[in-house]
């Protein structure tokens, strides 16, 4: 699985989600979590279409800003989950 690949679901299930994304151009490292384009529920939908759309596991330790700052982090996240690395290594 590529990260482009990754980024571009990641991506169009934000802007399909959260309406603050569909009048903004959204690129890889926007931060949306300070941006006020994800809240804190829109996290846990995220978490949901991350588990099933890219069959990893999120866990509660997973749950950190830093993962879901941005379409490029979560990214690298789930590519990460999908190697089976722990996300916090680098």
């Amino acid at each position: 699985m590529q990260r482009q690949s990754v980024s571009e679901q990641l991506r169009n299930f934000v802007v399909k989600q959260f309406p603050l994304a569909r009048s903004r151009d959204i690129a890889d490292d926007t931060p949306l979590l300070e941006a006020g384009i994800v809240d804190s529920l829109g996290v846990l939908g995220l978490v949901g279409f991350i588990e099933q759309t890219f069959e990893v596991e999120v866990s509660d330790d997973d749950l950190l800003p830093e993962h879901f700052r941005s379409i490029g982090s979560m990214a690298a996240f789930v590519l990460k989950k999908r190697n089976g690395e722990a996300p916090g290594s680098a």
